[in-house]
């Protein structure tokens, strides 16, 4: 029989509340640390595009990109772009970023070990939905992609070749076919890609906060602190310190989020974490959009139908965490949706639009971080989702699991260890 643990998640975001869920469903006595509401906008959890995407397996760094680089400095309204002042700064992040993608061998390797975590990611959100009685916060719509032709679609060869090499299915639909599908699209667009396994979340932040409900239903406690630091004593973890006092424990997972990278520096790791600043704008009650997630080759955000009106999600901005958010990138969002969908232009303009911007958890070659810490095998790091933390939460949460279990892993860890960081000391 598994000896049961007393254990401490640090961080309430999508990964962590998946993950103190699934312990606490092992019957380990969980307690999670997170100093804000749960499901609240200090996470990236909240502010994502809402897709839980089987086909979320390309990297942001592929062949070429180097070679964009420049238009990145120099566009602020692209759907990436790198503030100049915080260049030097992210210049080391940004070198190993681009190599990590430098060759299409490199980019198939990443795919194949985000499939591994994705691959099946719908049908465990739709079953997790269904375990803490709210099944109606996964919707099985199936997932658009928009292109304004085939050879514009056929530009994206490379994407479309590593989703189907990692099992991804889709039904092509030109003209009359793509606007059958979804009405509201302009007529700039004649064909597109439709993923049916693909589905989406209708409300992040309340999936989040009804995770956590679970948890605690099970027996797991909330307590509210930052946590800042460990006490292990002869290899063992005895606590996590936190602004509230410390709290005793027999292991810890860091999901942490952009704050992890601190965490792991206190137990003598150096992670390169970086933020891949997003933004996101919701037309507030706004029905009369797409009927299900779209994303367009132009404007490269997903636009998703949520419970409070239409979310216009993407943007990768390169800037510190403490650097104040640039809003225009939200306005841009707002403006690629109007032009995508000239039905509702003016229903658009005439809605109350809430805006955010968040930290995407970023290491520079797009794999997250699920290992043990080099201080404690008692910690266990479990952070930098990049762009698929929704969708990989629940296997991340199955695989932190097997580690405090002692068990095998259901797919390999190795991708994922500390170790493939050590080259770039």
């Amino acid at each position: 029989m598994m000896m049961t643990k007393h254990i401490a998640v640090i961080g309430s975001g999508i990964v962590g509340t998946c993950v103190a869920a699934a312990l606490a469903a092992e019957k380990h006595r969980v307690t999670l640390i997170e100093p804000g509401p749960v499901g609240g906008e200090q996470a990236a959890s909240f502010g994502n595009g809402a897709w839980i995407s089987p086909g979320s397996v390309i990297p942001m760094s592929v062949p070429g990109t180097w070679k964009k680089v420049p238009g990145y400095l120099l566009d602020s309204n692209g759907p990436l772009t790198i503030r100049w002042r915080h260049f030097p700064a992210m210049l080391p992040w940004l070198l190993r970023f681009i190599w990590a993608g430098f060759t299409e061998a490199k980019v198939e390797r990443t795919a194949r070990i985000l499939a591994s975590l994705l691959t099946d990611a719908p049908s465990r959100h739709s079953r997790l939905a269904e375990e803490i009685g709210r099944p109606e916060m996964i919707v099985s719509s199936g997932l658009l992609y928009a292109y304004p032709d085939r050879h514009a679609f056929g530009r994206d060869e490379l994407s479309w070749r590593l989703r189907k090499q990692n099992g991804v299915q889709w039904t092509e639909l030109e003209g009359a076919a793509l606007h059958e599908l979804e009405p509201s699209l302009g007529a700039q667009y004649g064909f597109g890609a439709f993923v049916s396994s693909g589905a989406h979340c209708i409300d992040p932040g309340v999936y989040v906060e009804a995770i956590k409900d679970h948890m605690l239903a099970m027996g797991g406690q909330l307590v509210p602190a930052v946590a800042t630091g460990f006490t292990v004593l002869g290899g063992r973890l005895k606590a996590i310190e936190t602004d509230a006092g410390p709290i005793a424990c027999d292991a810890a997972v860091v999901c942490a989020g952009i704050h992890s990278r601190m965490l792991a520096r206190a137990c003598g790791d150096n992670v390169p974490l970086r933020s891949e600043r997003g933004y996101h704008v919701v037309a507030q009650s706004l029905r009369a959009g797409p009927s299900i997630p779209v994303m367009t080759s132009d404007s490269k955000s997903a636009n998703t139908p949520t419970r409070a009106g239409l979310r216009i999600a993407g943007q990768v901005e390169i800037a510190t965490v403490e650097a104040s958010p640039n809003w225009r990138r939200a306005d841009v969002l707002l403006e690629q949706a109007a032009a995508t969908y000239p039905s509702v232009r003016d229903n658009l303009k005439d809605r109350t639009v809430s805006r955010w911007m968040g930290h995407r958890p970023s290491t520079p070659d797009g794999l997250p971080v699920i290992d043990l810490s080099s201080l404690s095998a008692d910690i266990v790091y479990a952070f930098g989702h990049g762009h698929i933390g929704l969708a990989s939460a629940p296997m991340t949460a199955c695989l932190v699991a097997d580690l405090v279990a002692g068990r095998s892993p259901i797919v390999s860890l190795a991708p994922f260890a500390l170790g493939r960081f050590a080259r770039w000391r």
